[in-house]
């Protein structure tokens, strides 16, 4: 039996994404604005690693509420030629100033995204105490320097135009805005962009185009293209950063931003059958992702559709990984993934948030920039492992992989807090080991593992499999837009070295999508 059948005006049809092909580069996002600034790289002659950078940036002017220039993130790279592998970590570290006293509990339970238990006035999820070093920036920083072949500016004047431009407003759009408008009023300078006149934008009802001003956000993007990357921890963005939130009574200094340096760590390597993988080390989701590898040791490696056995099999390691992760003190995000294969078979996944929905909720006037609420991913309850301390770093979820197998060579990643993990195993192993095309995997109805006691099951999967589940009964749901019940999930893939390459992000959510570079003579591919 399963434990409750949750409704959707959605269930009644089917949504089906078409995979982007081609022979030279592609780019998967949740936002297409942003593929085609990438791909618009890789045409102008662009590697992956500049295609990264232009996607990331692009994405703060259109999708702010998930990551921008104040967030946070991760990302695995593979050299083309050489085949070298690197894990780009530009994580969350709390400001060195930090105070535990600051974060009372409340008796509450938290009013966002992890069961943690509430803390007074919410300071760990929104306002300036809510605020971890943003490190997005010198992580594109790190990878511009090592890796990129085009100048910083051309890479970032895309994103500056887009802001220009402002945040197009159309049904998704209002409809992100509207179902966060209670956070984004706590905060006098947020509201002023956010809701003019006091109520969320709407789109043009006779049709047309309507657009958001996001502040000062394209000033401040092209004062980071004039004076580089470090400008937001030692810069003109920096000292205009600090102003504002010293007048907000943030704990973030001078000397958190001016020491934060992005890191190239050698990322984890996983086998199964015939699948390899490599992940995030330190605090992210990678090492669960080999855990649950691990687990499976006992399930056969099998090709073809995964069946009822495959997906009880997963479900318990799910939970079981689950049980130690959090067990040992580690919780989770609205987050944003995109990956990129570029002609010579560079290869890039890359994960960036700013934790929350809208992140800290507090965009600071002289700058436009919202931040991250990194904190958030702290446990507030003292000593424990993962418990708020100055100068941490905090575990988290994002699990950008790369893998090969099956279908060929991927990049792949999720936004959606715990949820995360749970699609991105899942798709690797559709990929690697069931043989599985992108389309296929991309298509196929998945479950969801979000703890040791939290299986929530796609109905589409049959009868046979829901039975098999039947030991930790799942509840129903199907997928649907919004919220979206399961992650949001992109991949880019390469067939052989001489193949096609292949991109697509979630059917279910409207913004997202795969692009393929086109022939430069305009042949068809």
């Amino acid at each position: 039996m399963v434990e409750a059948r949750e409704s959707s005006a959605f269930a009644d049809y089917a949504v089906v994404k078409p995979v982007a092909t081609g022979r030279r580069g592609v780019v998967a996002a949740q936002n297409r604005k942003a593929a085609a600034v990438g791909i618009a790289v890789l045409e102008a002659g662009g590697n992956a690693f500049d295609a990264t950078i232009a996607v990331a940036l692009a994405l703060g002017a259109a999708e702010p509420w998930m990551s921008g220039p104040g967030g946070i993130g991760c990302a695995l790279l593979r050299e083309a030629g050489t085949g070298g592998l690197h894990a780009l970590d530009f994580g969350a570290i709390a400001p060195r100033r930090l105070d535990p006293a600051d974060y009372p509990l409340s008796g509450r339970p938290a009013g966002d995204l992890f069961p943690w238990p509430g803390v007074v006035e919410d300071r760990n999820i929104e306002g300036p105490l809510s605020i971890a070093v943003p490190g997005q920036l010198d992580g594109l920083r790190l990878l511009h320097e090592r890796f990129a072949s085009m100048p910083w500016r051309e890479l970032v004047t895309p994103a500056r135009d887009l802001a220009r431009e402002g945040l197009e407003i159309d049904w998704w759009a209002a409809l992100m805005v509207t179902a966060h408008a209670e956070e984004l009023r706590r905060f006098a300078t947020t509201a002023a962009i956010w809701l003019p006149r006091g109520l969320p934008p709407r789109p043009d009802p006779a049709g047309g185009t309507r657009f958001l001003e996001l502040g000062r956000f394209a000033d401040t993007l092209e004062a980071i293209a004039r004076e580089g990357p470090r400008s937001l921890y030692e810069g003109e963005i920096a000292d205009a950063l600090l102003a504002d939130l010293g007048g907000f009574g943030a704990r973030l200094a001078a000397d958190d931003l001016r020491d934060y340096r992005a890191r190239l760590l050698e990322p984890l390597a996983v086998r199964r059958g015939s699948g390899r993988f490599w992940a995030m080390p330190g605090p992210f989701a990678g090492a669960t992702f080999a855990r649950c590898l691990e687990l499976l040791a006992d399930l056969p490696v099998a090709s073809g559709p995964p069946d009822a056995a495959f997906f009880a099999g997963l479900a318990g390691a799910l939970r079981r990984a689950y049980a130690e992760r959090l067990g040992e003190g580690g919780d989770p995000a609205c987050t944003s993934h995109f990956c990129v294969i570029d002609r010579h078979g560079n290869a890039v996944a890359w994960t960036q948030t700013l934790l929350s929905v809208f992140g800290s909720r507090l965009v600071l006037p002289r700058t436009g920039l919202i931040l991250n609420n990194g904190i958030y991913w702290f446990d507030p309850r003292p000593g424990r492992a993962n418990s708020l301390a100055p100068g941490r770093r905090p575990l988290s979820n994002m699990c950008p992989i790369l893998g090969e197998g099956g279908a060929g060579r991927f990049a792949l990643g999720a936004s959606g807090g715990r949820r995360i993990l749970p699609a991105v195993l899942q798709l690797a192993l559709f990929l690697s080991e069931r043989r599985l095309s992108l389309e296929e995997a991309f298509h196929q109805p998945r479950i969801d593992v979000s703890g040791p006691d939290r299986v929530t099951a796609d109905p589409r999967l049959g009868e046979e499999i829901l039975r098999a589940l039947a030991s930790h009964p799942p509840t129903l749901r199907p997928p649907r837009h919004f919220p979206l019940a399961y992650a949001c999930p992109s991949a880019a893939l390469e067939v052989s070295d001489s193949g096609p390459r292949l991109a697509v992000a979630e059917p279910w959510q409207p913004w997202a999508g795969g692009l393929a570079e086109p022939h430069p003579e305009g042949k068809p591919e």
